[in-house]
């Protein structure tokens, strides 16, 4: 059995954390590993937020499946 990526999980846990930090920091962002959730009071809130998870990712060559999300 190859051993060599048993760190992963938390080298991206901890990529996505510091990438998502200040959205983390409202209480209103989420992440867990390779889940990220955004709850807001406001259709409109929501939006703005997932828009700015969404093009932070893409800035970071980071992509999210389109069937994987809710």
């Amino acid at each position: 059995m190859f051993f060599g990526l048993t760190n992963l999980p938390a080298i991206f846990q901890a990529i996505i954390n510091k990438l998502l930090r200040d959205l983390i920091n409202t209480g209103k962002v989420r992440s867990f590993i390779n889940d990220i959730i955004v709850r807001t009071e406001t259709e409109k809130e929501h939006n703005e937020l997932v828009a700015k998870r969404l093009r932070r990712l893409k800035e970071n060559n980071l992509y999210v499946k389109l069937k994987k999300c809710k």
